[in-house]
């Protein structure tokens, strides 16, 4: 890795936790160049403008949430197991020293929401994407005669995701202690009513 890959990784570090903990708004071209003992020109030599390195900080996100959820579940078999692992992958990711504020995307979904532009687009995308992968595992557990056959795959994954986001809510908002038990909870209940009769 090149000196300017390297900073470059230093400064998407850095601005991934600031946005974590202060939404992407929070980023400071200012703030991040003192934080890190650059130049302002420095960093501006990285990224043109604060919206660049916004969707950098979005598009390295994704890349590790690519590489911590979701990529290791796919290598499960498929079918009810690989969902199972999606979701511990994606409770491991909420509860990671790596997103100790929260994650990204969730701060950014609540952000961006009514905020049209590059970066809502982008978050956008991703989160379809992750749905999309959600409903088609799914329809892998239908055909491994996992699930019963009237499954619908959409439905399924739009109940995982609002586990998922509950779970994080209330965790990071609620306090709630009892947080992770309640998502494992409810994800087991999800599972039962899909499961196929034995």
């Amino acid at each position: 890795m090149s000196k300017g890959d390297a900073t470059r990784e230093r400064i998407l570090g850095e601005a991934f936790r600031v946005a974590s903990r202060d939404g992407l708004e929070g980023l400071s071209i200012g703030g991040l160049a003192e934080t890190l003992g650059m130049s302002k020109s420095g960093l501006f030599a990285h990224f043109g403008s604060k919206e660049d390195l916004q969707l950098e900080v979005l598009r390295a996100a994704a890349r590790l949430f690519e590489d911590t959820v979701v990529r290791p579940a796919f290598r499960t078999p498929r079918g009810a197991p690989r969902i199972r692992q999606l979701f511990e992958n994606w409770l491991r990711w909420a509860n990671s020293p790596d997103t100790a504020y929260g994650c990204l995307f969730v701060t950014a979904s609540v952000e961006l929401d009514d905020h049209p532009g590059a970066a809502r687009d982008f978050v956008v995308e991703v989160q379809k994407q992750l749905l999309e992968a959600i409903a088609r595992s799914a329809q892998m557990a239908i055909d491994a005669g996992h699930f019963r056959r009237d499954v619908d795959g959409r439905q399924f994954a739009f109940e995982l995701y609002g586990l998922l986001l509950v779970f994080h809510h209330a965790k990071r908002l609620l306090r709630e202690p009892r947080a992770e038990a309640r998502a494992r909870a409810g994800f087991d209940r999800l599972l039962a009513s899909a499961a196929a009769p034995s």
